[in-house]
């Protein structure tokens, strides 16, 4: 029988108050604050924190706090990965980002999904995977929807609200983020 962590991470119905996924939670929680809370002047601990915190990339990535996430370890970074102050991740499923990918500010990632039954929600949720590719830069502000995908190279405008794959080398914007031409 499969554990709530591994239907999550399917993309199946899981029952986020499992004691497990609660205490994953927190200790993702409790690394954030440790990485958010100005201690992180030692680039030695803010290190170890984002090596603890991340699946992979934690010993390339290039990060301003705040950063926010819901357990980190689902998070798979390429080489050189770069958030700007005030990002978050909900990776109740697989984030997997490439090499040399940046984020502006208050960039959101979100994996999570809600049943539309109302009852149901109130004890299950499921998730659906994002992929971006290499040397994708996205502007601030802008959200990715779960199940999404973004092509290496493409650009996603400041602001938009990616609902739908977005192919390689374009230029994409807006919400719904439609591409707007070829780069």
């Amino acid at each position: 029988m499969a554990t709530e962590r591994e239907k999550m991470l399917a993309g199946e119905l899981y029952d986020p108050f499992d004691r497990e996924l609660v205490a994953a939670r927190k200790r993702a929680r409790d690394l954030c604050h440790a990485l958010n809370s100005g201690l992180n002047a030692d680039t030695d601990f803010s290190r170890r924190i984002l090596c603890e915190l991340f699946g992979s990339g934690g010993d390339s990535v290039w990060l301003q706090p705040p950063f926010y996430c819901d357990y980190g370890s689902n998070i798979e970074l390429g080489d050189r990965v770069f958030f700007n102050f005030n990002c978050v991740v909900l990776d109740v499923c697989r984030v997997r980002i490439g090499d040399f990918t940046m984020f502006g500010p208050a960039v959101q990632i979100y994996t999570p999904m809600h049943p539309l039954d109302a009852g149901m929600r109130r004890e299950r949720e499921f998730g659906k995977p994002v992929t971006i590719g290499s040397d994708v830069w996205v502007g601030g502000g802008a959200i990715i929807l779960p199940g999404t995908a973004i092509g290496s190279g493409a650009v996603i405008g400041a602001g938009s609200v990616v609902t739908r794959d977005i192919p390689e080398s374009v230029f994409a914007a807006g919400n719904p983020c439609l591409v707007i031409r070829r780069i």
